[in-house]
Parts: structure tokens; C-alpha cells; sequence
């Protein structure tokens, strides 16, 4: 489940309003308050599923009468044609929740069933699929649940909770071994130095430094090979930049321990789900 509920009716809050308004024109002036039913939510394709407590949630914060039967857990892999949970209550509070409720679903669903692709085409046990920070502002914490839903992990929620090395770090530190000391002199306990490097000189360099974790920037699978080699286990490795459904297999074989990828959550394609609704 969502671990930040405030933050979660923070977002559906705000998500409504945007879409309601002082109130929705078309449903008030043709349903009637008393008019109760059903509607169901289904997948028109096969897909991960992802974001159905937020689904939920939408309609019970704009009505808190409205019960639900659910049919899937988050995570389930669900076929095209099924019917995911059902709805009831007041149809005109069903009617003003829906684009909101299927927007957020769709999307997380989305994310879910991607990330799923990624680790599938991976083929390795050992790797780890990591999502980034490239998530739509105001919806990282959904972007960022689907992902695990998928089988992916997550890297650093922002920048708050990581130390990641870049070259603007660099250049501004002076250099990265001057980067990385400060940075582990000043860190909270616990939390790992990574430092991003886009050839071999640059691991070298960050082992020399004491990195824990070195993020091998847009290199192809070659070099990318041979720093897996020359590290030996003195740090952790992570692929980024430029893997696709295509090359994460041979991204993978390299023997790196992470590979992110911003597509998973930056520019993710919405699931097709649909809301039938039927009057009782």
C-alpha cells in the first residue's frame, strides 16, 4: 500500500478539483443525487496491474459511501477482457470520480506492466531494475510504488535520501575524489556514495575516490564489461542511459548489479482500462 496516505489524498485532492471545478456541469444537471448503481473497471489488454487501493481511494474521498469488490491485487498480471473490481453507489458521485480515478490507474498500470517487460527481457535473477527521478512533478509517489508492482526496485526518492555524484558535483568540488570525501564526511549514516562516470578512466577514478556505487553513464556493453572486470566487487555498478527493451538482455550479461531506466516512469505509455456502467 501507498506509504504516505496524507501525501496520496494530497495528490487526489488537488487531482479532483482540477478536474471538478466548482462542480461537474454535465452529471449535475442530468443525474439525480438518488440514482444508485454499479459500474465495473476492466482491461481492454493484458497488463500488470497497479494502483487499484489509489483507484479506490479516488471515489471514497469524493464519496465515502461507495463500496467496492475487487477481484485483483496490485501486482497481479491481468488479461484482456477481465474485469479488475466493481463499483457501487451513487452514480452521479461515480460519474464526476471516474476520469481522475481511470487517469491514475492508467498510468500506474502502465508503469507496472513496463517494468515488468524490463525484467522479463533482462533474463537475470542478479540484476536489479531501477526506476529514476524523471517522474511527472507531483505524482513521484505513485510513479514511484508502480514500479516495485512491475518487479522493478526503486532508486533514491529524491534528492533527499541519496548522495549521487554528477559531473556538475564534480566541477563545482573540484574533483571527484575531493567530491567524494566531503560528501561521506557530512553523510548521514548508512547512506552509500555513488559517483557518475561515463568511461573507464572515470571507475578507475571512482575507486580510487572510495565510491560505493559507480554509475556507468551512456557506455556500451564493451567497456561496460571490462569495468565489471576491473572493479571486481570493490563497488556496486549500475547501467544507465540509453537501455532499451532491445539491449537490457545484453546490458544485462555484462554482469552489472543495477541498470535504471528513466522510460519506466517519464514517458510510459497508459494502459487501456475502461469504467461500464450499468443502472440498477
Amino acid at each position: 500500500m501507498i506509504k504516505n496516505p496524507v501525501l496520496l489524498d494530497r495528490i487526489i485532492t488537488n487531482a479532483l478539483e482540477e478536474d471538478l471545478g466548482p462542480g461537474d456541469l454535465t452529471t449535475d444537471l442530468i443525474i439525480g443525487g438518488d440514482i444508485v448503481g454499479k459500474a465495473v473497471l476492466e482491461t481492454r489488454e493484458d497488463i500488470v496491474l497497479a494502483g487499484l487501493p489509489v483507484f479506490m481511494r479516488v471515489f471514497s474521498i469524493l464519496d465515502p459511501y461507495i463500496s467496492f469488490e475487487t477481484y485483483y491485487e496490485d501486482g497481479d498480471k491481468v488479461d484482456a477482457g477481465e474485469v479488475i473490481c466493481s463499483i457501487n453507489g451513487a452514480m452521479a458521485s461515480i460519474l464526476k470520480a471516474e476520469r481522475t480515478a481511470l487517469n491514475l490507474i492508467q498510468r500506474m498500470s502502465g508503469i507496472a506492466t513496463l517494468t515488468s517487460m524490463y525484467v522479463s527481457r533482462a533474463v537475470s535473477d542478479k540484476v536489479k531494475i531501477l526506476d529514476t527521478r524523471k517522474t511527472v512533478p507531483g505524482l513521484r509517489l505513485l510513479d514511484k510504488y508502480a514500479v516495485p508492482m512491475g518487479g522493478g526496485c526503486n532508486h533514491r526518492f529524491g534528492l533527499f535520501d541519496g548522495i549521487l555524484i554528477k559531473d556538475n558535483h564534480v566541477a563545482v568540488a573540484g574533483s571527484v575524489k575531493r567530491a567524494v570525501e566531503v560528501a561521506r564526511k557530512n553523510a548521514p549514516h548508512g547512506i552509500k556514495v555513488e559517483v557518475e562516470v561515463e568511461d573507464l578512466d572515470g571507475v578507475k577514478t571512482a575507486i580510487e575516490a572510495g565510491a560505493d556505487i559507480i554509475l556507468l553513464d551512456n557506455m556500451a556493453p564493451e567497456p561496460m564489461k571490462k569495468a565489471v572486470d576491473f572493479v571486481a566487487g570493490r563497488a556496486l555498478l549500475e547501467a544507465s542511459g540509453g537501455i532499451t527493451l532491445e539491449n537490457i538482455k545484453e546490458v544485462a550479461a555484462t554482469g552489472v548489479d543495477m541498470i535504471s531506466i528513466g522510460a519506466l516512469t517519464h514517458s510510459v505509455r497508459a494502459v487501456d482500462l475502461s469504467l461500464e456502467i450499468s443502472k440498477q
